[in-house]
């Protein structure tokens, strides 16, 4: 298992790779579709035995669906603490997914664009992910093997409620649009509040890097809608594109006025930003996120005239992780050992001091 994973090091991530349209603030997009199948009791009321008969079929299911049946299928409960966090830190698997992770498992499909959780809080969590302001792809490819798997593993439907799901949010099409944001310009001129406020008010909601119940770090975003039911799929898609193209706007028109109004103390903060990365001998998670954040709005604005390119930027967001660190490093490390190592990587990437 540990070893199929490190191949996973040498390819990047679907929602890192910085192409796709708007990707200089559109990081990524996401589709997630809520399933249960027929005859078995949700997650709240699942036995071992049921939990384990609904990892046999759902894994049959795939192994006859044309879009994932050369995926790589991993139970959790073989994996490490690590290689779990791995998968996490790629956004292949959510975090409450590695917590107890007996008789569930994920599949991985090719480049990482699809991935299935089995046994999260539904019996399966299908998710495409698209890099740049690509929903509509998404919802393209995820029906069409939301389809397939429909086929040979009968879902929990409703004619009255749609697709039936532990969370009431998700009952109804079950799905989960979202995109990743990076905002600096809207932080930095103190509008994000606003921003977030108005888009909660037209029914999206904003969350962390990792999904609920995580913070926003690195002026990162996820904005996804808030209710799955009462609409179709590609209304959902069409609501959250609308308001997006609003929040992008408005990024923008804050990035132009830092450049015009404010440009020698953005550069100054780009540069030091920079720097501290260049030369750090120790560096947290949490710093590592905010410098590369200004690196990478330096890079977006063509102000960065040394070389640095965004997937330079991308690399070290992805490899300076806990887990990619370890992984790289080959061995478990101390949160002490990761601070050391992590600037150790940043500094060898940016031609910094050795």
């Amino acid at each position: 298992m540990a070893h199929e994973l490190d191949e996973f090091l040498k390819q990047p991530s679907e929602w890192l790779r910085g192409v796709g349209p708007v990707s200089d603030i559109v990081i990524s997009s996401r589709i997630r579709l809520a399933r249960n199948l027929a005859s078995y009791p949700f997650a709240t009321r699942a036995t071992k035995a049921s939990q384990g008969e609904v990892l046999n079929v759902v894994k049959e299911g795939i192994l006859h669906s044309p879009s994932i049946r050369q995926s790589l299928i991993l139970d959790m409960g073989e994996l490490d603490d690590v290689d779990r966090q791995f998968l996490v830190e790629r956004h292949l698997v959510s975090r409450e997914h590695v917590v107890h992770p007996d008789r569930k498992a994920v599949a991985v499909g090719a480049g990482e664009v699809i991935s299935i959780m089995i046994n999260e809080e539904d019996h399966l969590r299908i998710q495409v992910m698209q890099s740049g302001m690509n929903l509509k792809d998404a919802w393209a490819i995820i029906n069409a093997l939301d389809d397939e798997l429909s086929e040979t593993t009968p879902y929990a439907y409703s004619t009255e409620w749609g697709y039936l799901t532990c969370c009431p949010t998700n009952t109804g099409t079950g799905m989960r649009a979202s995109v990743m944001v990076h905002l600096p310009s809207l932080v930095i001129t103190k509008q994000i509040n606003k921003v977030l406020h108005t888009i909660t008010k037209l029914g999206l909601t904003a969350r962390g890097l990792f999904g609920e119940g995580t913070e926003a770090s690195g002026n990162f975003f996820q904005i996804s809608n808030q209710v799955a039911l009462g609409r179709s799929e590609e209304e959902i898609v069409e609501n959250i594109e609308r308001i997006l193209k609003e929040v992008i706007h408005q990024e923008q028109a804050a990035r132009e006025a830092l450049m015009t109004n404010n440009r020698v103390q953005l550069e100054d903060r780009i540069w030091r930003a920079f720097g501290i990365l260049r030369h750090a001998k120790t560096m947290t998670s949490t710093e590592a996120l905010d410098l590369f954040s200004a690196v990478r709005l330096g890079v977006d604005l063509n102000l960065m005239t040394n070389g640095i390119n965004r997937t330079i930027v991308n690399e070290l967001f992805i490899f300076s992780q806990p887990a990619h660190l370890q992984k790289l490093e080959g061995k478990a490390l101390s949160a002490k050992e990761r601070d050391i190592k992590r600037a150790e990587l940043i500094r060898q990437k940016l031609g910094g001091q050795s």
